[in-house]
């Protein structure tokens, strides 16, 4: 990526693969922590890179725009410059805390995708407690297929290979048994997960804030976030269109985008896109990585996005994404629609 960006290769391919411009995927934005353990420092940027990002954004020419100007790019010719659209997953509290000030501060229009059991404190951040518990124990058990797990955690790297272990298998667990397993988990460690969701996550007043600036479009997540495609056909349906409805009534103000739980190709389904239409949805992003197609090419319900690791730094690496080069261009047909 370096030599692609040094060698001005990316401004080539960029004609053939840039598309009509990029959405991009953040979660949480808070200054740096020093702790060696932090599995989920992927999620976070810092305020300062926040900054760096829009500046460069601007200095790149890129149209920063909303989401509804993005459904309207997709579906016509493309103009000359290319847009950048700022996507923020999950309602994290730092987005009004961090976020909100550099974003006002450059009157840059951003979307938040809400999961609307989180600002009622019902949801559950089992991965900030997942996180919580392993940085602090030396030893983690558990029971996984009905027998008990015992996990050393003593070392940074002990502690890395047991939150990604545990980790990608709850995220294969259906809603219930995911919420015995954290519970559980909490219990015999003394972690309160209401209070560090809680923490976590904007209330309904931080929520009214946004909703009442025109730069800010809030979009839906389902209800209490789960992978889709680990749910009953009735059950997603009713996450969706529940999470909408919700949102509507507490900031009486339209929800018209969505964006899928976790996003990738193991959380949702091609029936999954079909219910995002059916639930009155104008468009619903995913975090599988590529750039948005103009003149139709893109399916609104499946849009891709990228999604920027906050363990990585360097503006000349987000350039050479940006630029579409590292991921495959794909026209839609019947077959590969998403």
């Amino acid at each position: 990526m370096e030599l692609a960006y040094f060698s001005g290769h990316f401004r080539l391919k960029q004609r053939e693969t840039g598309g009509a411009g990029v959405i991009l995927r953040l979660e949480r934005v808070r200054p740096r922590d020093s702790r060696p353990f932090q599995p989920n420092r992927w999620r976070e940027i810092t305020p300062q890179f926040l900054d760096r990002t829009i500046r460069a954004l601007k200095r790149w020419n890129f149209d920063l725009i909303t989401m509804d100007e993005v459904c309207r790019r997709a579906v016509t010719l493309p103009k000359a410059n290319r847009f950048a659209c700022l996507t923020f997953d999950g309602g994290c509290k730092d987005v009004i805390t961090q976020a909100y000030p550099v974003l006002s501060k450059h009157g840059v229009p951003f979307t938040v995708y809400l999961p609307t059991a989180f600002p009622d404190g019902l949801g559950d951040a089992w991965w900030l407690a997942l996180e919580g518990m392993i940085a602090r124990e030396d030893r983690i058990s558990l029971v996984i297929d009905r027998k008990e797990r015992r996990f050393a955690t003593g070392s940074t790297l002990d502690k890395y290979d047991t939150f990604e272990f545990l980790a990608s298998w709850m995220r294969t667990l259906p809603p219930q048994d995911l919420s015995f397993a954290i519970h559980d988990l909490c219990t015999r460690y003394s972690v309160d997960l209401t209070a560090l969701t809680r923490a976590a996550s904007m209330d309904w007043e931080d929520l009214a804030k946004l909703a009442a600036d025109p730069l800010v479009t809030i979009g839906s997540a389902t209800v209490n976030y789960p992978a889709l495609s680990n749910l009953k056909e009735a059950d997603a349906q009713r996450e969706m269109s529940m999470g909408k409805a919700v949102a509507e009534a507490a900031l009486r103000c339209a929800v018209s985008h969505f964006a899928y739980p976790f996003g990738d190709r193991q959380s949702w389904r091609r029936e999954h896109v079909v219910m995002a239409q059916e639930a009155g949805f104008a468009s619903a992003a995913s975090t599988i990585p590529g750039v948005v197609e103009a003149k139709g090419y893109t399916n609104l319900h499946a849009l891709p996005r990228i999604a920027w690791d906050g363990r990585q730094g360097s503006l000349r690496m987000m350039r050479v994404m940006l630029s579409g080069m590292m991921f495959p261009t794909v026209r839609p047909t019947r077959d590969n629609w998403v």
